[in-house]
């Protein structure tokens, strides 16, 4: 085995944590996937023969390339669309059972919508330390404070985490909920649709076409029931659907999938609606319809 082989199985051996790492910061498999590949592309043309803790080397080379990805985020005023969190949807397929093993005991659509509220320093100090332990005096070089600064983020992070108002994870009851506003904007029920929106529901809407119309966002209970009877007045046939662990609907038209819903049910209410209705990326969905 010549030494870039060693150095690739090397790597391999630490893939699953590094991508367990950057999805807990990301909340994105595909973007936690291209953090990793920056991450073994930097290690490939770096001379590693001197690194004694590769583990701890490439978690901080991951840790940085999600931080610089969180903040192009945050400057274009972007949410990462993805199967465990609010508005995103993506195919189950792609993350492996020992990934879904990782992640399942300790990061869920509840953890993740939390963590998107988060700063990118702040996120990043907090996954790293209360997620995996890292010293602060490791964190603090890569988001670029002190060590006591470091742990003033994670501290502050935590203390949101801990106090914010986290979606309902009980499958049944979002079931019930997600069935009962279909059944509601069906029947041109208004007063049924408000009984399940929270007063602050957000709608967001994703077309895939260009231009402004791409995406747009309503907001309030009254305004997010009047689009849905809007909505349920197109003669799609809307069926509810398991999508990615969580209940939410899928549309079709003629056969074909027109969109998917996403639904966040908090205190037993929706608190979010995420509509994706991009034809190139429906085709790239695994959607599994419910019964009933």
């Amino acid at each position: 085995m010549d030494e870039h082989e060693l150095l690739a199985e090397r790597f391999e051996q630490n893939r699953t944590r590094l991508r367990a790492v950057a999805y807990r910061m990301l909340g994105s498999s595909n973007g936690a996937d291209d953090a990793v590949q920056e991450a073994w592309l930097r290690l490939s043309r770096s001379d590693s023969s001197g690194v004694e803790n590769l583990a701890g080397w490439l978690t901080t080379v991951v840790a940085r390339v999600c931080l610089d990805m969180l903040r192009s985020r945050a400057a274009r005023h972007e949410e990462p669309w993805d199967p465990h969190g609010p508005g995103t949807i993506e195919p189950s397929s792609e993350i492996d059972p020992e990934h879904d093993a990782l992640l399942g005991d300790s990061v869920g659509l509840a953890l993740l919508v939390v963590l998107e509220t988060l700063a990118p320093a702040e996120r990043v100090a907090f996954v790293l330390h209360d997620m995996f332990a890292v010293p602060f005096d490791d964190i603090a070089p890569i988001v670029g404070r002190s060590p006591a600064a470091a742990r003033q983020l994670a501290s502050r992070a935590r203390r949101r985490v801990q106090g914010a108002s986290v979606p309902d994870t009980d499958l049944s009851r979002q079931r019930e909920i997600v069935n009962a506003f279909l059944a509601a904007a069906r029947g041109g029920d208004f007063d049924a649709l408000l009984a399940v929106l929270d007063p602050d529901v957000v709608l967001r809407a994703e077309s895939g076409i260009a231009g402004p119309a791409a995406s747009r966002e309503v907001r309030g209970a009254e305004a997010v029931a009047s689009q849905a009877l809007a909505f349920s007045k197109l003669g799609l046939v809307v069926q509810p659907a398991l999508i990615n662990g969580a209940a939410g609907a899928v549309t079709t038209r003629d056969g074909q999938p027109f969109s998917v819903v996403g639904v966040t049910v908090r205190d037993g209410k929706i608190a979010e609606i995420d509509i994706l209705a991009d034809p190139e990326r429906l085709r790239r969905l695994d959607l599994t319809v419910l019964d009933g």
